[in-house]
């Protein structure tokens, strides 16, 4: 596959489900974390300071009947940007996401990828690749079957045993 499309139009082709798994405990920085970590919060009774074209692609999936889950295997104690994700996923769930956490002690047993990823409808897995530090190298596609029956196990393995969003208290 020489071109690999944009999320939003991955999404948008996906029929019945999307999954996305994140492994890390810090990704790049941003202008929205380093606003948090000054102290800045989210104004949730204004949805236009945070509602984001992402959230929006998110809610049409979901409105057209595709399940939308995200899993994060996390350490603890929880790095800062682990704890401004924990912050700003009520916006995911707003969206329609539903997320779960799983501490990293929790999932030493399990197989886990070594990429974070995105799977749609079982048929295409987008794989996400970073540095050391978080930033960004760049993505791939795989249809490989037999590649994504294993990256699916993982998730539904780390699924199960994650708690609800609502339910994780950050450590």
């Amino acid at each position: 596959m020489n071109s690999i499309p944009e999320f939003a139009e991955l999404l948008a082709c996906t029929a019945k489900r999307a999954v996305h798994l994140e492994m890390r405990d810090e990704y790049f920085s941003n202008p929205r974390f380093e606003a948090w970590q000054n102290g800045d919060r989210i104004d949730w009774d204004d949805r236009s300071a945070w509602w984001r074209p992402y959230h929006q692609d998110i809610a049409n999936a979901v409105a057209r009947g595709v399940q939308v889950r995200r899993a994060r295997v996390v350490s603890e104690p929880v790095t800062d940007y682990i704890a401004w994700e924990h912050y700003q996923t009520r916006a995911n769930v707003e969206a329609g996401e539903q997320v779960r956490w799983l501490p990293r002690r929790q999932a030493w047993d399990l197989l886990l990828p070594g990429s974070d990823l995105w799977m749609f409808d079982d048929q295409l897995m987008r794989v996400h690749h970073f540095s050391g530090d978080g930033e960004w190298i760049g993505k791939e596609l795989c249809d490989d079957p037999a590649v994504i029956t294993q990256h699916a196990a993982a998730f539904q393995q780390v699924w199960e045993r994650a708690i609800p969003h609502d339910e994780y208290e950050i450590k």
